[in-house]
């Protein structure tokens, strides 16, 4: 599993009962975690898409009010091959039937990529001012995707390009190579990052990743990933396929996130 991860830049974990047993105890904070006021403007693309940043409630250790810590293989799998680091509080991302719709302020370009690409990206690279270049603003350590809900496997499951992490890496550290290490947050990566990014569509293989609560899927921090429409066989039930993220940041900040390990 170690190797696979390396080489594929992505793992999945089987069912764990002490994850379904956290699962279960914070879904009712994830739910409610929609219609909170101070969350509103999570709601996206039409209605088909809760961003949900930050949405879930948790301490450091995963705790959602009385809940467990977050624990089981995939924790452990972290700590002992990547690090422990304390968790921010949990990305509740929910997708509902007709996901994609169009985005408040996306082009119609940006659309067709989201449509047809699966708005394939890399974590943190946010785009930035009225050129939309990209610096990393959010310097990721790695990716966790926890299920919350059940949902057909087909209904909008995260996508992946197995093997993306390596040629993406060895592009952001050419682009930051014989930079200051105090200037790293404000280094433009935005061509190198769009030519390797066609690259790896052409090269490395799509692969859909669905997954029910219990189970969970770890990608390295410079795999390309997105999400995929939802066809109209797709079922799920009212609370649409719902996700924790996990990302905290790297202790080092982008010198660390250029790093393969």
């Amino acid at each position: 599993m170690v190797e696979d991860f390396w080489a594929k830049g992505w793992v999945k974990f089987p069912f764990d009962p002490a994850l379904a047993e956290w699962v279960g105890q914070v879904l009712p904070a994830a739910q409610q975690s929609v219609t909170a006021p101070e969350h509103a403007e999570w709601l996206d693309c039409e209605g088909t898409w809760f961003v949900g940043v930050d949405a879930l409630p948790n301490n450091e250790l995963g705790q959602v009010g009385s809940s467990k810590p977050l624990s089981g293989t995939a924790m452990d799998f972290i700590a002992a091959h990547l690090g422990s680091l304390p968790l921010h509080p949990g990305q509740v991302s929910i997708i509902y039937p007709g996901y994609p719709r169009p985005r408040k302020g996306e082009s119609e370009a940006a659309g067709r990529y989201r449509r047809n690409r699966d708005a394939a990206h890399v974590d943190g690279l946010r785009p930035m001012g009225p050129d939309r270049r990209r610096r990393v603003d959010e310097p990721h350590a790695w990716i966790l995707g926890i299920p919350l809900s059940e949902a057909s496997p087909d209904a909008s499951p995260m996508v992946l390009w197995e093997g993306s992490h390596i040629p993406m890496g060895e592009a952001f550290r050419a682009a930051f190579a014989d930079q200051s290490q105090t200037d790293l947050s404000q280094v433009d990566i935005t061509d190198i990052y769009q030519a390797t990014r066609r690259e790896v569509f052409e090269t490395c293989p799509r692969i859909e990743l669905p997954a029910k609560p219990g189970e969970a899927y770890l990608l390295h921090r410079h795999c390309l990933h997105g999400v995929a429409p939802w066809p109209d066989e797709a079922t799920a039930g009212p609370d649409g396929r719902m996700i924790a993220y996990f990302r905290p940041e790297c202790t080092n900040g982008v010198a660390e996130w250029i790093e393969t390990r």
